[in-house]
């Protein structure tokens, strides 16, 4: 019966030994992950303000051009 404790309370320790191990591995892999999103989030930010950017900038050539048209 000794021998059963003793591999039961090996075993025991290697599982929480695993799941600590596993849990930090997570952790890290989450924490990577969330770095990458936040990332691609401010490339969607950036790329909004030039397609504004870009919408001014059309509207003001549009108008340049019209304006030139009726001065020739």
């Amino acid at each position: 019966m000794n021998g059963e404790l003793i591999v039961a309370a090996l075993s025991l320790i290697g599982t929480f030994l695993g799941t600590f191990s596993g849990i930090r591995l997570m952790s890290y892999r989450i924490e990577q992950l969330e770095r990458k999103v936040e990332k691609h989030n401010n490339v969607i930010e950036r790329m909004a303000v030039m397609e504004n950017r870009m919408d001014i900038t059309e509207h003001r050539i549009d108008e340049i051009a019209e304006i030139k048209g009726r001065c020739i």
